[in-house]
């Protein structure tokens, strides 16, 4: 054995033990007669002592080891003398009686602490030197006791883990595919799954009522915070429910999970439609760790000649606003930078009006001239404005405002600590459309995916006005992020056949991409219904990391590339010659 205790587990009570460590040196400090090193391992940090006095050359032995040295230790347990309330070993160290270097070590290109020295960049470098730093290692942790709680939730629920293949046919799900040529069949290609959607929707067909995976996903897509081109799901499906039973299950499993994994009881969770969550917070994933509600205005507006809110009024747009807490103080800097922040491109108003109202009583506005005080008073009612409050309003298209304003909450709640760092906000947002218009061409596209069923009640205006048509889709949001998106299923081939030619696809194209599926519901297909959770999300949240790549082993960087295995890679030309590939200068 090369240890018979790690470097998390003694404390006082083994005091007078003989015991053996292995792990690396985390830092050697040379205090005179005395060096002490920190020896670490996953489970901890264990300090160990040399005295020049009693082992003169030993403790010399034990000054030239480096960091990040293998190594061995046998000694004694006994109380220290100045003890670390940081650490759970705190109260013991080891007096060292021998050790042994097992590999020593180059100088680490950055420091294996928390606080480290180094980039994003070096660190995915060298991602295994990265994952030995204690935030990293325990997220890693979290993630693992995270998957054990899922799994413990759901096969005592009856559901059945059933992998699903990783070569598939390539089928329209939102996202560009990976695709993987044959050897055997030049020409052709397998896709690797932008999810498991198909797959298990056919598993309900076969029979299978209740099934999870946790599964790798696939999407050549751009590269943001929170995406990857390779991601893990808990993949999930039911037959014979409807949605309250989605909804049963799912939060009764993130609860158990949050309690398994954090020591974290969860209240019930609230529900919201998407239009409410538009509405209110200019999102479908409204963050509600703190109250700043978005605020329409145009039934309550007085007549005036302010030509930018007639207008927006007057063209079918929206005139709307949020009462930031407190902020009347702002200065002009602070106001300029709030115009813009709105008028980015992606946001695209032309600017937002204030109106302050002072400490002092006063009520100041950047629309003076066009409202009288006891008008702009009278609007500061519909925000409940108190002493001390700002209110900022926009007009213009109603998609423009709600996103713009709901951008703007989050920005003022990051800005002025509005959010409680303790609290969960864990809620359903339902009642997703089923389809939507592209801005650029028009066209109907899907929301989520072709698969989602309408409410039956909304059939109504499947042909007359399909984006009035609600599907049975739900998200679960925590802390302003989706965590899980799912639906119930569309199990009728008819209904199946009527969304593809809503979306313009021909009865050919159907049957070539998708004739496989609707083959299998000729055979039988129950009503089913379920979901997927971003696991790597999730478990970014839980750990307080900034980025999803934070809550993965071995991420790709920002740049879509493996910095640490240097992939993707050119290949040797004889691969290619084999896949029956010829590449373009």
């Amino acid at each position: 054995m090369f240890r018979t205790k790690n470097c998390g587990e003694l404390r006082l009570n083994h005091k007078g033990e003989e015991v053996t460590l292995a792990g690396w040196v985390q830092r050697v400090r040379n205090i005179g007669h005395l060096v002490f090193i920190d020896l670490r391992d996953r489970y901890g940090i264990t300090q160990l002592s040399f005295d020049q006095n009693s082992n003169k050359d030993l403790c010399d032995s034990a000054t030239k080891l480096g960091r990040e040295f293998v190594i061995q230790v046998k000694g004694s347990v006994r109380e220290r003398s100045a003890k670390n309330a940081n650490i759970p070993t705190g109260e013991i160290e080891i007096d060292v009686h021998s050790f042994v270097i097992l590999n020593e070590s180059e100088t680490p290109p950055f420091t294996i602490e928390n606080n480290t020295d180094g980039s994003e960049e070096l660190r995915l470098k060298y991602r295994y030197l990265d994952i030995r730093r204690p935030h990293l290692k325990d997220t890693l942790i979290t993630r693992a006791k995270m998957i054990k709680a899922m799994r413990e939730y759901l096969d005592g629920q009856g559901f059945i883990e059933i992998e699903t293949p990783n070569l598939i046919k390539s089928t329209p799900e939102g996202a560009r595919d990976f695709l993987v040529p044959s050897r055997l069949q030049h020409g052709s290609f397998y896709a690797l799954p932008q999810s498991p959607q198909i797959l298990k929707q056919l598993l309900m067909v076969a029979g299978m009522d209740r099934y999870y995976q946790v599964v790798k996903c696939y999407r050549d897509e751009d590269f943001r915070g929170d995406r990857q081109p390779e991601f893990t799901q808990l993949d999930c499906e039911m037959s014979f429910v409807e949605q309250e039973d989605i909804f049963q299950n799912f939060e009764g499993m993130t609860k158990h999970v949050f309690k398994q994994a954090k020591g974290i009881e969860l209240a019930d969770f609230p529900r919201i439609t998407f239009a409410d969550a538009m509405k209110y917070y200019g999102s479908d994933k409204p963050d509600l760790r703190f109250d700043c509600k978005i605020v329409e205005l145009n039934a309550v507006l007085p007549k005036t000649d302010f030509v930018v809110f007639n207008n927006a009024i007057e063209n079918g747009g929206l005139v709307a606003g949020i009462n930031a807490k407190k902020c009347a103080n702002y200065t002009r800097k602070q106001l300029d930078e709030i115009t813009e922040f709105v008028k980015a491109t992606h946001r695209g108003l032309g600017g937002i009006v204030n109106i302050r109202f002072a400490e002092d009583g006063t009520v100041k506005s950047s629309i003076d001239k066009f409202f009288s005080e006891e008008q702009l008073r009278e609007i500061g009612k519909q925000f409940n404005a108190e002493k001390g409050d700002l209110i900022l309003i926009a007009a213009d298209k109603i998609s423009k405002v709600r996103k713009s304003l709901g951008d703007l909450r989050l920005d003022l709640a990051k800005k002025e600590n509005w959010f409680d760092k303790d609290a969960w906000s864990v809620l359903w947002v339902i009642d997703f459309p089923l389809f939507e218009k592209d801005e650029e061409t028009g066209e109907i596209i899907f929301v989520h995916h072709p698969f989602c069923s309408p409410h039956p009640e909304d059939l109504q205006y499947f042909d007359s006005d399909p984006t009035r048509v609600r599907a049975q889709t739900y998200d679960l949001v925590m802390n302003g992020n989706e965590i899980l998106s799912g639906s119930i299923r569309i199990h009728q081939k008819d209904l199946q056949d009527r969304v593809f030619a809503k979306l313009g696809l021909t009865p050919e194209e159907v049957d070539a991409k998708f004739g496989f599926m609707l083959n299998a519901f000729r055979y039988g297909a129950p009503p089913h219904g379920g979901c997927a959770f971003g696991l790597d999300r999730w478990v970014m949240l839980m750990t307080g990391g900034e980025t999803i790549r934070d809550a993965m082993a071995f991420p790709k960087a920002s740049s879509g590339k493996d910095l640490m295995m240097d992939a993707p890679a050119v290949v040797d030309v004889k691969q290619l010659v084999e896949l029956g590939i010829k590449t373009i200068a």
